[in-house]
């Protein structure tokens, strides 16, 4: 699960970590009250959308202006007039895709006397079951551009989950950034702050970009986004009051009701499959014969009729779809069990697309036997590239 940056930086604050001040403003009417609080003479306007590169983004609506995502006022008038042309309109950015993303909320901020940029994560390395640091001095960039024209000015390292953080972790961050003296001590404590709200709250990321340096000599955390483990939030309900869900497709929403690993994709055939490895071997294969899925989903080995009714109701409500292809390998998920959730999806939302399915595993011929009786227009396939060809053929033809 993700959060908006004032909510993130909000969150943080609550563990001492350094934020400048700032107010959510909701509508333009209270942006004038949001800047008289804060004092100015600087303030910056920014858009709350779960997608980063903000400041470069553009809106589609002319009315909008041009000056991005992200903008700095000189006065509460202005301040107003940016949070009339923002919020309503749609943000195009480097990570929403063409279609953009409709701002809805946005956070004025002090305006900050800024000396140096850098660039500070935190994130579960799943390769050696420890936290990791990611630390830059290139900071207000995209770090994947810095790693790969300068892979040497970042510095990564572990934290050992049996010891926590330490204070020779905080040095290596102050060293990592070039900062000594008082910045050096404020960076220490800095990853120390930082590694405790991660922890605590059962975050899977947490990104500073930019972290900053004040011209007053102050560290500050100018720039926060930060996710959640969605497995852990059942203990953190003021977390998941967090969640704002015009942020999320609506699919993927009814999904997580579920219990369902879904993902939307561009594509136009809808894929139902059971385990993570074959259901990326399943849009692999859908790609090389010349089609793109329509979503990632993954029913789980242990899905019931219910569930996988559910999960074939979601794949035909994506207008986008043209095709579908089930693809299931049953193992403690039994083929009969997939075919008679298809059957009920199938009669309840009805079938207006091709539907091609591939049973092998526990109960086969007992599943086939379900769809091959159910009087279902029903394409059967023996493997996953006689399945992969009859549904781009399928959809290719109508």
């Amino acid at each position: 699960m993700n959060i908006h940056e004032y909510q993130a930086k909000a969150l943080l604050h609550e563990f001492g970590v350094p934020i400048s001040r700032g107010a959510a403003v909701l509508r333009a009417s209270d942006s004038d009250a949001a800047a008289k609080t804060l004092g100015g003479p600087v303030w910056v306007v920014k858009s709350q959308i779960h997608a980063g590169g903000r400041g470069k983004g553009k809106f589609k609506e002319a009315s909008a202006g041009d000056k991005g995502g992200v903008r700095i006022a000189k006065s509460v008038a202005e301040v107003n007039e940016f949070a009339k042309q923002m919020l309503g309109a749609t943000l195009v950015t480097v990570q929403t895709g063409s279609h953009g993303k409709q701002v809805n909320r946005l956070y004025v901020e002090e305006g900050s006397d800024i000396d140096k940029e850098f660039y500070l994560s935190i994130l579960v390395n799943r390769e050696t079951s420890k936290i990791s640091f990611v630390v830059s001095t290139e900071g207000g960039v995209n770090i994947e551009d810095v790693a790969h024209s300068a892979p040497e000015k970042i510095v990564t390292f572990s934290v050992d989950p049996a010891t926590g953080i330490m204070s020779h972790h905080g040095r290596i961050v102050a060293k990592a950034l070039g900062l000594t003296g008082g910045l050096a001590k404020q960076a220490e404590r800095l990853a120390t702050q930082l590694y405790t709200a991660f922890v605590a709250k059962d975050m899977a990321m947490l990104e500073i970009n930019p972290l900053v340096v004040t011209k007053q000599g102050d560290l500050r955390v100018l720039d926060a986004k930060v996710s959640f483990d969605d497995n852990a939030l059942y203990r953190h309900p003021d977390v998941l009051a967090l969640r704002d869900e015009t942020e999320e497709d609506a699919k993927e929403i009814e999904a997580s009701k579920h219990d369902l690993n879904y993902v939307t994709l561009d594509g136009n055939i809808g894929c139902m499959v059971n385990g993570a490895g074959l259901a990326m071997a399943t849009m692999d294969i859908i790609k090389l014969y010349g089609m793109a899925p329509a979503n990632f989903l993954d029913v789980g080995g242990g899905a019931d009729r219910a569930k996988v009714t559910a999960a074939f109701k979601i794949i035909t409500a994506d207008p986008n779809v043209k095709g579908i292809l089930v693809n299931i390998f049953g193992g403690i998920m039994k083929c009969d069990i997939i075919a008679e959730g298809v059957v009920a999806a199938v009669k309840e939302a009805g079938l207006k697309v091709p539907l091609v399915v591939r049973l092998e595993g526990t109960n086969v011929d007992a599943g086939k036997k379900i769809l091959r009786e159910s009087g279902l227009n029903v394409v059967p396939a023996d493997d996953l590239d006689d399945a992969a060809q009859k549904i781009v053929k399928a959809v290719k033809g109508s």
